[in-house]
């Protein structure tokens, strides 16, 4: 019999349709095959030797001074096509009852590698810390703007996705307000601490971490895990296990470890579901609320291998056709990851 399950977080309600239940061998025909790509692009804005066609870089990881030259490994640049301008003041005001403000925010580019035919499940363990560590960089930098409440950071990856180029990138948005799906979030752990005095998503994986059922994988300080009402067939949190409201309050040794985990659950998505398209984002605390007892930042990893049709888009309920506990075991179980870039790729399925 199908369930109903609710969001403890947001209040929100979920069909686990165990009666269209799915394996991962049913999504693999909606993944399309691409072909395999150079590792240089000639035609690629961000490959390098390209800096030109870019905006001029607000951050790079390169090995001499100069800025705009092919020698980076990691490149962050503003985005050529901003959803929201940089420039300006937010000039709040009303229409009758409509509110507006002017779009004024930041839309920047991290380019995650200077090869064009890798992805998350196949850099180095090094880049991929790398990439990490670039993200803290800028929103760091981008916080000190009093005009922007909330820094979002995610990557499309795949045209099903929303990928626009294939060349590896995820994208940073700072908006001048915080999104509602985070205020759902907000609301929602600020109503369980002021009932239990303490923070919902430490209670979550103390529980997960007992049952084991929904867990993918943990490390020392980071876990893993299939949320209990999951959206979407195969959706995969990661957090630190110890309570954390801001991601840019890791050290350099835990963002290792976490680009540890963040590769180990994308080769298992890969393998598993074969290198399906994916979402994912980091959720972190409000600007100005970094040091949060309520808010816990973590990780979300949406693979695209359903559309959200008519009910979803009229109701706001989601139907997961792969229940959490059946996606957990499949991704535990893979058993081979892709090719890593290099040497000191983590050793992961173990």
């Amino acid at each position: 019999m199908p369930e109903l399950r609710k969001d403890p977080i947001t209040q929100e309600w979920v069909i686990i349709a165990t009666e269209r239940a799915r394996r991962p061998s049913d999504f693999t025909h909606l993944t399309i095959a691409e072909p395999d790509k150079p590792e240089y692009s000639a035609t690629c804005p961000f490959c390098p030797g390209k800096e030109g066609m870019t905006p001029s870089e607000v951050l790079a990881f390169r090995h001499g001074q100069d800025c705009n030259i092919a020698d980076w490994w990691v490149r962050v640049v503003p985005n050529k096509f901003p959803a929201l301008a940089i420039e300006g003041a937010l000039n709040k005001r009303g229409n009758g009852m409509y509110d507006l403000m002017n779009g004024v925010g930041a839309h920047e580019v991290i380019i995650e590698t200077p090869k064009h035919n890798l992805d998350p499940a196949t850099f180095s363990l090094y880049q991929m810390s790398e990439v990490l560590w670039a993200y803290r960089e800028r929103y760091l930098d981008l916080r000190k703007d009093s005009r922007f409440k909330y820094i979002l950071i995610f990557r499309n990856h795949g045209k099903v996705a929303g990928a626009s180029l294939e060349h590896p990138h995820s994208q940073l948005i700072a908006t001048p307000m915080i999104p509602i799906d985070v205020v759902n979030e907000l609301q929602g752990a600020e109503r369980y601490f002021q009932y239990r005095d303490r923070c919902i998503w430490c209670d979550m994986i103390e529980q997960e971490l007992e049952a084991q059922e929904r867990i993918v994988k943990e490390s020392e300080h980071f876990v893993a895990f299939e949320p209990f009402a999951s959206k979407f067939p195969f959706e995969t949190w990661l957090l630190p296990k110890t309570h954390q409201a801001s991601f840019t309050d890791m050290t350099r040794e835990r963002m290792m470890e976490f680009a540890g985990l963040m590769q180990d659950i994308f080769q298992r998505i890969a393998v598993c579901l074969n290198s399906p398209p994916y979402n994912f984002a980091i959720h972190t605390a409000p600007c100005g609320r970094e040091n949060s007892d309520v808010f816990h930042w973590h990780m979300v990893v949406m693979p695209r291998l359903t559309i959200a049709a008519g009910f979803e888009m009229g109701t706001g309920i989601y139907i997961n056709v792969t229940s959490p506990e059946a996606a957990a075991g499949y991704l535990r179980d893979a058993s081979k990851s892709p090719d890593t870039e290099s040497t000191d790729k983590v050793e992961v399925l173990a």
